[in-house]
Formats: structure tokens, C-alpha cells, sequence
């Protein structure tokens, strides 16, 4: 397994890869901001208009795995912070692909994400995960600190329910 970080050129080249992974995840019910029903369109615009735009500013590190030339997982690490909070950084939609879980990509991303923050200074990470989602444990084995949880804070993928968040944070 390789771990990369992609530019903005990158992305565009990557964009058909990143869109099914994105789709393919919303699709297996990861609680990443999007419900169903969900398109490889509505993917690809994702990356395009929300994730774009902070890779070119220099404010948002994008980084993948890749196993046997296939993206199999990504996150993100967002640094556009208020002008009080230059040391902290937000991890953002940390995705595995359904077919490739349980392989270490997870841990392998955060690890790099990590790596990333500390070269930008950032010495506080910050998250949230759906509360009892497989991740909650993933982080807490990483060291994050749960904070509290918000119930009721977001629609299920499939419209059909709320679910919590857990907040939780790291000291790098």
C-alpha cells in the first residue's frame, strides 16, 4: 500500500477514481455528509467544487491510498482555520473503500494525515464520526479523545433515521 498526497492536477486526473470511491462508500451507508440516492455525478462534484478549491489554496491536504495501482481509500486535512486557530487542523471524510476494508488503509491514512499536520504546524486535530460507526473505535485507538456526543445530529444515508456524532480530538 502506498500513500500519496495529491495536487489539484492530481485530482482532475484522479477524478473518475475518486468519484467511485466517494459513491461507492455513500452507497455502502458511510455517514459522510451525502443521502441517498447518490450519483457518480454528484461524486465527481464533490471533489470538484468542494474539495478543489481548498487543495489550489494550499488549505487542504488531500491524501490517498493506493493498493496494486487501485485508490482504495482517502481523508483529508482541512488547515483553513480562523486567524485564532492557527495550530489546529480538522480531518475530514476519511473513506475505505467497501472492498478493500480491514487492509490497514485506515490507519495508514491517519498515520499520514498526522505526518501532514505536524509539517504544517498544526499541533490539534479535530473530528467527528457517527456515533457507534465502525471509525469511532479506529480513532479512539489512535488516540483521540472522545469529547461528547450531539444526538440526533444528522440524517442516516438512507433518509430513514437521526444519528449522534461523536466529537473527538487529538494533541500532536
Amino acid at each position: 500500500m502506498e500513500i500519496l498526497s495529491l495536487t489539484a492536477a492530481d485530482l482532475d486526473r484522479r477524478l473518475p477514481d475518486l468519484a467511485d470511491l466517494l459513491h461507492a462508500c455513500v452507497q455502502d451507508g458511510a455517514s459522510i455528509s451525502f443521502l441517498l440516492p447518490f450519483s457518480l455525478e454528484d461524486a465527481a462534484a464533490f471533489w470538484t467544487r468542494k474539495v478543489r478549491p481548498g487543495v489550489v489554496a494550499g488549505t487542504r491536504a488531500l491524501l490517498v491510498a493506493e493498493a496494486d495501482g487501485r485508490l482504495i481509500g482517502t481523508v483529508q486535512l482541512d488547515t483553513d482555520t480562523p486567524p485564532n486557530q492557527p495550530h489546529r487542523g480538522e480531518v475530514c471524510k476519511l473513506m475505505v473503500h467497501p472492498t478493500a476494508r480491514r487492509l490497514g488503509a485506515a490507519k495508514a491514512l491517519m498515520g499520514a494525515l498526522e505526518t501532514e499536520a505536524r509539517q504544517r504546524n498544526r499541533a490539534l486535530l479535530t473530528l467527528d464520526t457517527r456515533t457507534g460507526d465502525r471509525a469511532e473505535p479506529l480513532y479512539i485507538g489512535l488516540g483521540y479523545q472522545v469529547v461528547g456526543v450531539i444526538p440526533g445530529y444528522a440524517l442516516n444515508t438512507a433518509r430513514d433515521g437521526l444519528h449522534g456524532t461523536t466529537i473527538l480530538y487529538k494533541e500532536l
